[in-house]
């Protein structure tokens, strides 16, 4: 558990109180139940309940603990949601902050997932516009995260270029390695200075024990899940090390979990294509945390588990990362986070992230969804309703469904 949950800095620029699971759980409930929009929309709710509403931590701890998770893969919004449970009530606190943002969404899916498996709707017009309003998410995401974060010549050659790595070489560790390469590339080209900081905005002590023993199991898994596949021959195994591994890898969050998912669970065989782009349509639908996507990919894998234990094993495995990362890196944000080397690192990290759902635009979900003139007619609909006139993406999701269950009645 964090230790003294109730004490402030002498400068008051952190005041964080003690409270119950409960209360977390309760308040995260109904956060996972209405925050539609995706991790920047998030963000902003999390701020309006935890910040101004409830204060159970100030602007500058907020600030802080954004900033943290914006440089950890995984989900960010996810990892600020648990490290705010964390902070108010301990580990358990956290459990259950992720527990209730979460499981609204989860269990939609899973529910979309078995409705999928029980009913023969595979050529059906509404279910092919959900593969098309992922063409339109994913569009829109790439061109927001393009002006972001591969602003300047440099980062966005960095993009190109791991583009076409990814579609020149389509294998499992391919993004993998663009990663790695591009975070050495950033530290070498774009060099900063170490920042002097001033006063702790966040102050947060864990117990020594507790921070070892979180890094020693995240990277220990790394290593430990895929060598026992080696050696077990269990589906089961096979899933947690997949889902465990996209949870520990993926920078940015969000939709860049696409193409890291989708090269672990298609050429398995645990999902087809035309699964994974319908339950990726789906997941836009619902609030949440778009990596609750994992449920609805395990409920459907085949040929076990599936259905409701491998929804959990998938969504347990796949966050199970951001825990670790959470409880092991507060202790230890103030001073890495001044650190021009990380920060250079990340700058690579992060241009080169923009390539890979580039090229998941392409491959699989153009090629996937866009058949026809009228699905091309379609997808710059849904496009232009969410990039220029701002609808949600839930509702978007319904026009671009019953848009094209219309074209395939006439």
């Amino acid at each position: 558990m964090i230790e003294d949950p109730g004490a402030s800095s002498p400068d008051g620029a952190a005041v964080l109180h003690p409270g119950s699971p409960l209360e977390v759980l309760r308040v995260s409930t109904r956060l996972g139940l209405t925050s539609f929009g995706g991790p920047v929309a998030h963000l902003g709710y999390f701020r309006a309940e935890y910040v101004e509403r409830r204060r159970w931590l100030d602007e500058a701890a907020y600030a802080d603990l954004v900033a943290l998770c914006q440089f950890l893969p995984g989900p960010a919004s996810s990892q600020i949601g648990i490290g705010i449970g964390m902070i108010r009530a301990g580990w358990l606190g956290g459990v259950m902050a992720w527990l209730g943002f979460t499981l609204p969404s989860a269990v939609f899916l899973v529910l979309f997932a078995l409705g999928l498996q029980r009913w023969d709707i595979a050529d059906a017009g509404w279910l092919h516009g959900l593969k098309v309003v992922a063409v339109a998410v994913v569009a829109q995401a790439v061109w927001g995260m393009a002006r972001n974060l591969a602003p300047d010549r440099p980062r966005a050659t960095i993009a190109i270029l791991a583009a076409i790595a990814v579609l020149a070489w389509q294998v499992a560790l391919m993004q993998v390695g663009v990663i790695v390469v591009a975070g050495l590339i950033g530290w070498r080209l774009f060099a900063v200075a170490d920042s002097a900081g001033g006063a702790d905005a966040l102050r947060v002590r864990v117990p020594r024990p507790m921070v070892i023993a979180a890094w020693v199991l995240f990277f220990g898994l790394i290593v430990a899940l895929p060598a026992a596949r080696q050696v077990v021959e269990s589906q089961t195994l096979a899933m947690v090390d997949a889902f465990y591994r996209v949870g520990s890898l993926v920078f940015g969050g969000g939709h860049v979990v696409l193409p890291l998912i989708e090269a672990e669970v298609v050429p398995s065989g645990w999902v087809t294509q035309d699964e994974f782009i319908a339950g990726y349509g789906a997941a836009q639908a619902v609030p949440g945390p778009l990596f609750t996507f994992a449920a609805y990919l395990g409920a459907v894998a085949g040929p076990e588990p599936n259905g409701w234990p491998g929804a959990a094993i998938a969504l347990g495995a796949i966050f199970a990362p951001s825990f670790l990362l959470v409880a092991g890196a507060l202790p230890l944000w103030e001073g890495l986070r001044r650190r021009g080397a990380f920060q250079a690192a990340l700058r690579g990290v992060n241009a080169a992230v923009v390539g890979i759902l580039a090229a998941a635009l392409y491959d699989p979900v153009w090629t996937s969804a866009i058949l026809g003139p009228e699905d091309v007619a379609l997808a710059l609909a849904a496009f232009g309703l969410l990039q220029v006139w701002k609808v949600p993406p839930w509702a978007v999701v319904v026009l671009t469904a019953t848009g094209a269950q219309a074209l395939a009645v006439l």
